[in-house]
């Protein structure tokens, strides 16, 4: 069950996606929204496009049966059916074209929602599906923002950026201490919004673990580079070291080495001095995972990483108050975790300590995603959605990072909330905390 929201809530949720959508590529030529064929983006001009379709079939189409607003749109933007490799070759529309088609549907979603008697406050069928509508674009948003990082297209421009966001913070450091117990994984019952990959909170035991208060920093993830952990068979799983040595692999995907001792990485089209105290990012899983075993330690289980990001101390174990994030019940605020891009970049693994978790482990929500060691899958008592697609397909294959990064939009992710992509993926804001046993 879904908790019911106003109209008012919902059409302020689609025009702010939107409006990150139309920042994230309105500066952009034409042939920059077509970009290069490569197997980690789409064309950005297909994309924007398939995110207007999206609500129009789900929600305009499949739920109120209205007609088509464009007659072909199934044969150019249905991503279950096209093959991405396809998608650059589609009959696409023009620049123009696809912004009309884009607020046609807009301005139809907002209409049918409010309704000739202006009602304020949607149904539960309302309030589910146009969340999901306008949280599937924020998803999208951050995938434009990979994209344009990819790509080497300018740093985006956005309207609420902080550039203070980050204040300088004192380093921190060290493993906090998370006593055995019981936690319920995933999302109650009751929850006001839940995807149907968190159905539904369910028991799982414990062991006593300390994980990292922090992310791993870009200078200690140099230090493994240095000290040729790449070229060291040792501390690789074997698919990882298969997939070293498959894509030549010698360091992080966007830094470049500019002398011993020395990097700089790539942020969007400039090349920069690499910070040593921002988070380590654009790793893949199995980077990270050859980094943990390298410093003696391993990633955390999903399990792990929810009850260390919102469990409360309680005597000699924790409890679970149901709290959101980690730092309690209030929505995410600008002091609380870099999201919604305004840092336009990761940040300090130190910053933000009044988003501090009640053990003490900072940045679990925003900056960058954790990977952990979970391969993605169905809790008990997974039942897809409107959107069957939305998880299925991927269970098996892809594995879960948690905690959402400094692109991800902060009306969606939360404690709870469960990302997921193949092992392998460098090009996602990506990076990883280090887990050890307790005991």
């Amino acid at each position: 069950m879904t908790a019911t929201v106003s109209t008012s809530r919902l059409t302020d949720l689609l025009r702010d996606a939107r409006a990150r959508t139309l920042e994230l590529v309105s500066d952009l030529d034409d042939s920059q929204l077509m970009g290069p064929k490569l197997e980690t983006v789409n064309p950005l001009l297909w994309e924007i496009g398939h995110v207007a379709y999206f609500y129009e079939y789900f929600i305009l189409r499949q739920l109120y049966d209205r007609a088509p607003i464009l007659a072909n749109a199934d044969e150019i933007y249905d991503s279950i059916a096209i093959p991405h490799a396809v998608r650059w070759d589609l009959p696409l529309l023009s620049r123009a074209e696809t912004h009309r088609y884009m607020n046609d549907v807009l301005e139809a979603l907002i209409e049918r929602l409010h309704g000739d008697e202006g009602k304020a406050e949607a149904d539960e069928q309302d309030s589910f599906i146009y969340q999901f509508g306008a949280f599937h674009e924020d998803m999208h948003g951050e995938a434009f923002a990979w994209t344009r990082q990819a790509l080497a297209y300018p740093t985006p421009a956005f309207a609420d950026a902080r550039h203070d966001a980050a204040a300088p913070a004192q380093p921190l450091g060290g493993f906090a201490e998370i006593p055995g117990g019981t936690w319920r994984l995933g999302s109650p019952r009751g929850a006001a919004f839940v995807f149907d990959n968190e159905k539904w909170a369910h028991p799982v035991t414990l062991a006593p673990f300390r994980i990292a208060r922090t992310a791993v920093g870009n200078a200690a993830f140099a230090a493994f580079v240095d000290d040729g952990g790449y070229g060291d068979a040792r501390w690789w799983s074997e698919p990882g070291w298969h997939w070293r040595c498959r894509a030549g692999a010698k360091h992080p995907l966007y830094w470049r080495a500019d002398g011993p001792g020395r990097w700089s990485e790539r942020r969007f089209d400039r090349w920069v001095p690499l910070d040593p105290a921002c988070a380590a990012v654009h790793v893949c899983a199995h980077e990270a995972e050859a980094y943990c075993a390298w410093a003696g330690a391993r990633l955390p289980s999903e399990a792990e990483w929810e009850a260390a990001c919102l469990a409360l101390p309680d005597g000699g174990g924790f409890a679970d108050d149901g709290r959101r994030y980690p730092w309690g019940d209030a929505e995410p605020a600008p002091a609380h975790a870099a999201l919604d891009g305004r840092t336009l970049g990761s940040v300090d693994v130190a910053a933000f300590s009044e988003g501090d978790s009640p053990f003490g482990c900072r940045q679990m929500i925003g900056n960058v995603w954790e990977w952990t060691a979970t391969t993605f899958a169905p809790f008990p008592g997974f039942a897809p959605d409107a959107y069957r697609d939305y998880s299925q397909p991927l269970f098996g294959a892809t594995r879960v990072l948690r905690g959402g990064a400094w692109t991800t939009r902060s009306h969606y992710v939360d404690g709870k909330h469960r990302n997921y992509f193949e092992p392998d993926r460098r090009d996602v804001f990506a990076g990883f905390r280090l887990c050890r046993d307790g005991g």
